[in-house]
């Protein structure tokens, strides 16, 4: 790949988010070169300007790479394993970490790019792939302001708003603190959902009346189509990376002191769906559960409702 062909930007990792996310970087007129394990899943987005390169290496000359994938082993691996970004002659200037990985993970992982004269910022995300399509992300970051100041333009393209929070792995507290709360929303708004429903309020009138209350949100609002018609198989999130994050949060309040009881019962909720085998599927199949210990079976109610993110 000839340095004057390479786009300012690179991208690793194109599961659901990574993709929406590059899309909206190339709607907002930027050039992205893209690579990702499985190739195929990188091909539909050269109809909208990217570039697929074959190495990951590919993407040294890559002014800012970004990253978006699943776990801290998965990025050590892309940045720093065989034919990984960093381990050639050539290196990008920065590296933009999206993924949800842990702080201490994140520390490591800037040490060892400062010492190879790479710049790192952590840019984790709120909401999901079809949030990212929406153009409605709120991207928080971490790490030197001046650098943040720099990769700003590229995070608003992704997203409605990008915020600094501080010096080096705060974003990463931030996004664990996010999705711990991720998870216990769900899990209450399960809870009611089956109360007021065992009581006799159908779901979609019950969901909508929470969406129009103080208590609505984005996040409920978006949820509601798949709690009302138990659509679990359009996936956004699934139980296993719940869990993962669930864990991250209840180390981080292991760490820092503070008990987290509301946080720990639905890890083990979360922790109980996956041990039943869910896999490929939403996470919010916790309605689901939820219902079948109450002695109720869920039906679908088959109501077209909207999710709050249609443009």
């Amino acid at each position: 790949m000839e340095t004057s062909n390479t786009p300012a930007i690179g991208w690793i990792g194109l599961g659901r988010m990574g993709e929406a996310m590059v899309k909206r970087l190339l709607k907002g007129g930027f050039g992205v070169a893209v690579w990702n394990r499985t190739r195929s899943k990188a091909e539909p987005l050269v109809g909208y300007g990217a570039q697929i390169v074959a190495r990951k290496l590919d993407l040294a000359g890559c002014e800012t790479v970004f990253t978006m994938v699943s776990t801290t082993d998965d990025l050590m691996d892309v940045l720093f394993g065989a034919g990984g970004l960093v381990t050639g002659e050539r290196k990008p200037r920065v590296v933009v970490d999206s993924s949800s990985i842990s702080q201490e993970g994140s520390a490591d992982i800037r040490a060892r790019l400062e010492a190879l004269g790479v710049a790192y910022l952590c840019a984790p995300v709120s909401g999901n792939a079809k949030v990212a399509k929406a153009g409605k992300l709120l991207i928080v970051a971490s790490g030197p302001q001046a650098l943040y100041d720099t990769a700003r333009p590229y995070l608003q393209a992704m997203g409605r708003k990008a915020m600094w929070v501080g010096e080096g792995e705060l974003a990463r507290i931030w996004k664990i603190a996010h999705n711990t709360m991720f998870g216990v929303v769900i899990q209450n708004l399960c809870e009611i959902t089956v109360l007021a429903e065992k009581a006799g309020i159908p779901r979609h009138v019950f969901l909508e009346s929470i969406n129009d209350s103080v208590l609505g949100s984005m996040y409920t609002r978006y949820k509601t189509p798949v709690l009302t018609n138990l659509t679990f198989e359009q996936v956004t999130f699934t139980p296993k990376l719940l869990l993962k994050d669930m864990d991250l949060g209840m180390g981080a309040a292991k760490a820092y002191g503070v008990a987290m009881p509301a946080a720990a019962a639905t890890r083990e909720s979360v922790a109980r769906m996956v041990g039943r085998g869910y896999e490929d599927i939403d996470f919010a199949v916790l309605l689901a559960e939820t219902a079948k210990d109450a002695g109720l079976d869920l039906k679908p109610e088959n109501v077209k409702i909207g999710d709050g993110l249609e443009s």
